[in-house]
């Protein structure tokens, strides 16, 4: 049990400190596997790459489509688009909502985070500067709209978080829908309320907008953009497919992805450098969530596994003892899916046991796990974090407290409602 505990806190500050995950995960590995009594050979070589490759195997087409997808969504200028119209639409008077619900429509059509954020920047730099709002709320605005309510509690979400869970539950996207329907109203209601508040609190102490470097100041392209109706459509394709016709994730991607080459086809000279640019990124994320997976297959095989699970096994609840377990993991690992899948791939057979036993719905266990992940994962070492400030000229001491209300905190409280909720039989 010690040495368990060492491989999560050694993972947990090494990742902390800037070091990749592809490579540490596999010292903590180590850890475990020495104080556990295993061999540390053979930990590595079949244990941890077994979990290594299984995870690969099952999802890289998920990851390298999903990357595919987004590139060609930003090359093509739909992503543009679709922040443009609804900022228009909303005006600079509602700045701020412009941008949460830009980046919650890219987010929710199954583009990838990295690729919203440079999308939906952009953009809000045009809102605020209108609106006289100061740039270290853009961070938290983008992080509302993308990487909470769309990346894991509304249902049918075709993000990867909202689709782990499926592979260990047998369940499927739209899974328990009244508790992510409800969990994404107080995370949206809830964060939008407190950006707001936290612009007029800070207009009182005199932070308004003011102009970037010259390197981070993205001007709007207003000359290349396809119209928004059309840029909506590949979005749409890939939600419809795979929610309402029961596709395959993989199958909705490609059609996803083939509709925009024809939408686009006049643009067919940048399709095969996004094409390239889309695979070749998905690989560093298959790699750090197979990584994640694979110290997690190690821990399952240490022998005194069993009393880790009965420590997180709270007593007549299940759902917090899940909630726990991925929040925590997901913290360690500063990553939501590498979180989910570590606690998953080595607590998920225990919570299928329990749901048959006491007949709950394994749609709760979904939707718990995927809700969960994205709370501690939101950290200041989680990499989506890091690259939002980058990108955003912020640093963590100007924005990152905003970023942990409407990421961590609003999100662990909309998880405890949604549990409440399940406890009275309302999922």
């Amino acid at each position: 049990m010690i040495g368990i505990f060492l491989g999560l806190i050694s993972l947990m500050v090494l990742a902390y400190l800037g070091w990749s995950i592809i490579w540490v995960a596999p010292i903590a590995a180590g850890v475990v596997a020495i104080s556990g009594g295993l061999d540390l050979f053979d930990a590595y070589t079949n244990v941890y790459m077994s979990g290594f490759v299984d995870f690969a195997k099952d999802w890289f087409p998920v990851f390298m489509l999903g990357a595919i997808f987004g590139k060609l969504m930003e090359i093509t200028h739909m992503a543009s688009s679709v922040s443009l119209a609804l900022g228009k639409i909303l005006g600079e008077k509602r700045a701020i909502l412009g941008v949460i619900l830009s980046a919650a429509v890219l987010t929710y059509g199954g583009v990838s985070l990295f690729v919203v954020v440079f999308a939906v920047y952009p953009l809000a730099l045009s809102l605020f500067k209108k609106a006289n709002i100061t740039r270290r709320l853009i961070p938290a605005t983008i992080a509302l709209g993308a990487f909470t309510f769309t990346m894991t509690a509304l249902p049918g979400s075709p993000q990867i978080q909202n689709l782990i869970p499926i592979k260990y539950f047998d369940t499927t996207a739209l899974a328990a829908p009244i508790m992510g329907l409800v969990a994404s109203v107080i995370m949206f209601v809830g964060g939008y309320f407190y950006l707001k508040l936290r612009e007029n609190s800070l207009r009182n102490l005199g932070y308004v907008y003011d102009d970037p470097d010259e390197k981070h100041n993205m001007p709007l392209d207003n000359t290349k953009v396809p119209y928004f109706i059309l840029s909506l459509l590949p979005l749409i394709c890939v939600v419809l497919l795979l929610n309402i016709f029961s596709f395959e994730i993989v199958t909705a991607l490609i059609c996803g992805i083939i509709l925009i080459l024809l939408l686009n086809i006049t643009r067919y000279k940048h399709f095969i450098t996004a094409i390239n640019a889309g695979a070749q990124s998905s690989i560093i994320a298959i790699i750090n969530t197979s990584a994640a997976v694979g110290f997690g297959s190690v821990v399952k095989n240490v022998p005194d596994f069993k009393t880790l699970t009965d420590l997180l096994s709270i007593k007549g609840s299940p759902l917090i003892s899940e909630a726990v377990a991925v929040n925590l993991l997901a913290g360690a690992t500063g990553s939501a899916s590498g979180g989910m899948g570590i606690a998953l791939q080595a607590l998920s057979e225990k919570y299928k046991e329990i749901a048959l036993k006491e007949n709950i719905p394994l749609e709760l266990f979904h939707r718990v796990a995927s809700i969960s992940s994205g709370g501690l994962d939101a950290l200041p070492h989680n990499g989506a974090v890091l690259t939002l400030l980058a990108i955003t000229a912020m640093t963590h001491k100007k924005s990152y407290l905003d970023i942990c209300v409407v990421a961590v905190i609003i999100p662990i409280l909309a998880l405890a409602v949604g549990i409440l909720l399940a406890n009275f039989g309302i999922y």
